[in-house]
């Protein structure tokens, strides 16, 4: 069983894994970078050297490149932070469905968008608002967490490793401090501050 010193030092950013950051950098950047560059085909003089021109094709090109932009951008953060496996599985989702619903705009677009005779763009705009909404819900339920965590006024919550399995243990700043000065300093036991944390009578 893992010291449970190591359990109770928090060191979120130090022991992460460097080809996880880089890969949630990379994704947020060109997630950044897709979206400049959506907003530069519309307002710059970049918009006459791509496509053929039209309006409504760059409207297509640029509302497709921000549509993609947005959701990777979202996974992007969700990956940097030290989120769990749920909350990234869950912006992935979110991202996938934002994807299907960007798929669906360019399938739309213009010819069956507004005005039509089977107009798409409801279910499109609302298939793609899913997808945003469930990216975001999974970002700030993994930043608000990470956020208690590092609150210095507020609770610290710690994964404790037991016995082959994984509790998750709420307490208070104090608490905290107790346990964590008994383990490194005061002669406690790993096992006796363990059981005292998970109320375990065994």
């Amino acid at each position: 069983m893992p010291s449970l010193g190591e359990a109770y030092d928090r060191r979120h950013w130090r022991d992460r894994d460097p080809y996880r950051l880089a890969a949630g950098a990379l994704l947020f950047l060109t997630g950044a970078v897709g979206l400049v560059s959506a907003i530069a085909l519309v307002v710059t003089p970049l918009s006459g050297v791509v496509g053929d021109g039209s309006l409504v094709a760059l409207k297509r090109q640029a509302g497709g490149l921000a549509g993609l932009a947005v959701p990777v951008m979202l996974l992007g953060i969700a990956v940097v932070l030290p989120s769990s496996r749920r909350e990234r599985l869950g912006a992935l989702t979110g991202a996938v469905v934002a994807g299907v619903g960007v798929r669906l705009f360019w399938h739309a677009y213009p010819a069956r968008w507004t005005r039509t005779a089977n107009p798409m763009a409801f279910e499109t705009m609302m298939l793609y608002f899913l997808g945003i909404a469930v990216a975001l819900w999974f970002v700030f339920r993994a930043l608000a967490t990470f956020t208690a965590r590092n609150n210095p006024g507020g609770t610290v919550t710690l994964s404790v490793k037991r016995h082959g399995g994984t509790e998750t243990v709420e307490l208070s700043r104090e608490k905290y401090e107790h346990y964590r000065n008994t383990i490194r300093g005061d002669g406690g036991s790993d096992e006796a501050v363990i059981r005292d944390l998970l109320g375990d009578d065994e």
